[in-house]
């Protein structure tokens, strides 16, 4: 016997398995929307986050280009400063070769001033008396000499006259009244102690004018024609110098490796050794 079931019964049953789904479905979307919204949520904090980082950042970034900017001025003129004072350095440096060989001219003009003094004073005594010499003829007169021209020229000026106002005319600022006086000591008295003394100062004189090409050859008249003076040295330095104002780097550089080498423990190797280093710092 078959068991018969009715047809409300049936209908209610199919509406309660259709709703049960339904139910479920709606409470998965709901469940999504709020984890969507969740996630919303955080990518808004971490876009907020990364903004507040992004101007971090670019606040390091200022300070750091302020801080290199700062470094850059301050290297700037941290390198000023020391241009500045190895500027000021390399002046005292030529000042103190400058006055090193003044400090020589002048030791050789006063060993000049003795000898001339020495000399000076032994000839005296050999000056024959007037009266006496009148008195060797009959009728008076002076007998007939004959003089050499280098006793002409003592009578008329003396040697250490002329290289005294020659050294005048230097001193004071007239180099080409100078240069005058100290060539016409040369000629007069080629063979005098002081004439490689004179011939140094025309090369000097000519380099206070600015003529260093005949400076250089008047330094080496002095080197040619007294090799055995004592100004050889320092003609040797000051015609180094000369070639290094007229740019002959490699002529200035052998004139002082020569002092260096021939003439050790002068005042002249101490110069050279100096006017040197300030060449070959100044080559490319």
């Amino acid at each position: 016997m078959k068991m018969r079931i009715p047809g409300a019964a049936l209908s209610t049953v199919l509406l309660l398995a259709a709703a049960v789904p339904a139910h479920a479905a709606d409470k998965e979307t709901r469940q999504m929307m709020a984890d969507i919204r969740i996630l919303q949520e955080q990518s808004q904090q971490l876009q907020n986050l990364l903004a507040t980082l992004t101007e971090a950042v670019k606040a390091v970034n200022s300070r750091i280009d302020e801080q290199t900017s700062a470094n850059r001025k301050s290297f700037a003129d941290q390198k000023l400063v020391i241009d500045t004072l190895s500027s000021d350095l390399r002046v005292v440096r030529e000042k103190v070769d400058d006055n090193n060989v003044r400090v020589g001219s002048l030791s050789q003009e006063l060993d000049a001033l003795r000898q001339s003094v020495t000399a000076i004073g032994s000839a005296r005594p050999t000056t024959p008396d007037a009266p006496d010499a009148a008195a060797g003829t009959p009728d008076g007169t002076a007998p007939a000499t004959t003089s050499t021209p280098t006793g002409a020229a003592a009578l008329g000026q003396s040697p250490q006259k002329l290289l005294d106002s020659a050294l005048a005319d230097y001193y004071a600022g007239q180099y080409d009244l100078a240069i005058l006086g100290f060539e016409s000591y040369v000629k007069t008295f080629p063979q005098s102690p002081q004439a490689s003394f004179a011939q140094l100062h025309i090369g000097q004189s000519q380099m206070q004018l600015g003529k260093y090409e005949p400076a250089v050859s008047a330094f080496d008249a002095v080197i040619r024609n007294y090799p055995r003076s004592n100004e050889v040295a320092d003609a040797w330095v000051r015609k180094g110098t000369a070639l290094k104002t007229l740019r002959q780097t490699d002529q200035a550089r052998q004139a002082f490796e020569f002092v260096i080498k021939n003439y050790p423990d002068t005042v002249a190797a101490t110069v050279a050794q100096q006017r040197l280093q300030e060449l070959l710092s100044q080559k490319p």
